[in-house]
């Protein structure tokens, strides 16, 4: 799955990187091209941030990646509790 995961996002990211490209520097586009274009790199680029983060969290929850430093609900609720004092 970890695999599957990693190559869609590099898919997508040389989607929005290509698409991208040609949206912003081709100038004989019809804009029904360029609105095409503008919305594969979009797609691309929502793909590609949706698969990263679903990555990074497969590899922390593995344990081959550094855990975030977030705290628990426990910790969370007594520091709000103190927030005021």
């Amino acid at each position: 799955m970890k695999k599957l995961i990693a190559i869609i996002n590099v898919i997508a990211w040389a989607g929005f990187w290509a698409f991208g490209y040609i949206a912003i520097t081709s100038d004989d586009l019809t804009n029904s091209q360029l609105v095409i274009a503008a919305l594969l790199a979009f797609a691309g680029l929502v793909t590609g941030i949706a698969a990263y983060v679903k990555l990074a969290r497969v590899t922390e929850a593995n344990g081959y990646a550094k855990r975030s430093n977030q705290l628990d609900a426990v910790a969370r609720d007594r520091a709000q509790q103190e927030w005021g004092k």
